[in-house]
């Protein structure tokens, strides 16, 4: 199973995607989860502690590791694209709580795009963490759909965007459903986050087609504190965790049935 979580920034897309990967990781799955955000905070979601995470350089900075692996330098303008990445993720990834954890970071780019190395490195990680692992692989996004333009998750299972009970995210979806299936991308997916009630749900269910809604995740103090302390919501709020395990469970039904 490979999912991309993806949504605008703030509705909770990290708070979903680690505690999913929590999830999975207590079945005794296998389970990769990939930090794309330039604003990494997954791992402090999946439970690390602040100390490990500081000791973590994402990959799109490692820029000696860059170079030996796609030949790109100051002096040397070409540069390999299909580097070596496959030892990437049991070098570089720390495990916690039973998740593997590799922080990719991101590629400041303008216009149409960068075609660089550091972009080329990290196109070439997702696409063999999709294509050649057999764990499940998860992967928390940047906000926005920059990542989706770059064409670096187009092997991937499923989309599931996080949205908030409102147009702007409602929007989001319908952007991110059309690109997605232009790259080939059948399954997207939602989970309503930060739900206060029925009208949030009537709202919801108004404008999210049946098929593509896997649930609610309603509004949740536990959550906010757990952000406040630096924890996991994994360890804080039974009621958002139980949510999503209902959520895993419908996934895991789709994926059965494509």
């Amino acid at each position: 199973m490979k999912i991309a979580v993806t949504g605008k920034g703030g509705v909770g897309k990290t708070t979903f995607a680690a505690t999913l990967a929590r999830l999975y990781a207590d079945e005794g799955k296998k389970v990769l989860a990939a930090d794309v955000d330039p604003d990494a905070n997954l791992g402090l979601a999946l439970g690390f502690d602040e100390e490990t995470l500081d000791s973590i350089v994402p990959i799109s900075r490692m820029r000696r590791l860059v170079e030996e692996r796609t030949g790109a330098s100051r002096d040397n303008q070409f540069y390999k694209l299909n580097p070596k990445v496959d030892d990437i993720p049991d070098t570089y990834g720390k495990v916690c709580n039973g998740v593997r954890l590799l922080v990719l970071g991101t590629v400041e780019t303008g216009g149409g795009g960068c075609v660089c190395p550091e972009h080329v490195m990290l196109k070439r990680i997702i696409n063999n963490l999709v294509l050649h692992r057999d764990d499940v692989v998860i992967l928390d996004m940047e906000a926005g759909l920059e990542h989706l333009g770059r064409g670096t998750t187009e092997s991937m299972d499923a989309f599931i965007v996080v949205i908030e009970p409102g147009a702007r995210s409602v929007q989001t979806y319908k952007n991110v459903k059309r690109l997605a299936k232009d790259l080939g991308v059948s399954q997207v997916m939602v989970v309503a986050n930060k739900v206060r009630g029925a009208e949030d749900e009537d709202f919801v269910r108004s404008r999210i087609p049946a098929e593509d809604l896997l649930g609610f995740m309603h509004f949740s103090e536990d959550v906010i504190d757990a952000d406040r302390q630096g924890k996991s919501p994994y360890d804080f709020s039974k009621t958002v965790t139980e949510e999503i395990r209902q959520i895993k469970h419908k996934i895991d039904q789709k994926n059965q049935e494509v």
